[in-house]
């Protein structure tokens, strides 16, 4: 192999591998051969296929969304206890068109987002309805030591789902429909989530 092919080529398990050459100011890509090779033109998209974009917003653990939970019906482990979690959300927006600013969601409208999840997991105590000993954290609510909110289930999951009627009907009335929420996963900790979308050929929520 001389020299030159040699800067262009590597094998990895004996197969040629492509290596990209750095750009200079001089080169034009507009033909595609950046990404498809030179000479190449860039695939030419199905006018009929319906673009999607997508975007994202995080609220991290940094965002102070601390609260305290108990699954009742994990007797076997020690998630039947109170513990505590500062909860991370990430919600993923989806439009097949975007609005006049060439965007998806305007994130400065998720204010009463916001502050609705800090409202339900801001130094609360969290809950299922079904929850046996509920009515001693009643009588702890009523004496002012808890903050207590009661959910259809207690769970990453069942947070994610719960967490996802509430906004994906917020989203859809704020933009008419136009966008509507993909996913949302919940975050305990650096090692656990769990993640919530409806069946993708279901319809969308309807105002």
């Amino acid at each position: 192999m001389s020299g030159a092919a040699a800067a262009d080529t590597c094998t990895v398990q004996d197969r040629p591998a492509v290596l990209v050459k750095p750009r200079r100011a001089r080169d034009n890509y507009s033909d595609g051969s950046f990404l498809y090779g030179e000479g190449a033109q860039a695939p030419q998209h199905s006018p009929s296929a319906a673009a999607l974009y997508r975007s994202t917003k995080t609220y991290d653990h940094s965002e102070g969304l601390s609260c305290c939970f108990r699954q009742w019906r994990a007797g076997h482990s020690h998630c039947r206890l109170l513990h505590g979690y500062a909860l991370a959300f990430k919600f993923t927006f989806a439009c097949s068109e975007l609005d006049e600013r060439n965007w998806c969601f305007d994130f400065g409208g998720l204010k009463p987002v916001k502050a609705w999840l800090h409202g339900m997991f801001d130094h609360t105590l969290v809950v299922a309805q079904d929850d046996p000993a509920l009515p001693q954290f009643e009588e702890l609510a009523n004496g002012g030591l808890v903050e207590l909110r009661m959910l259809p289930a207690v769970g990453c999951e069942a947070t994610a789902a719960f967490v996802f009627e509430h906004v994906s009907r917020f989203v859809a009335e704020q933009t008419q429909g136009r966008v509507w929420l993909e996913a949302v996963e919940v975050r305990e900790h650096g090692g656990n989530s769990a993640i919530y979308g409806p069946n993708p050929h279901h319809c969308r929520p309807v105002l």
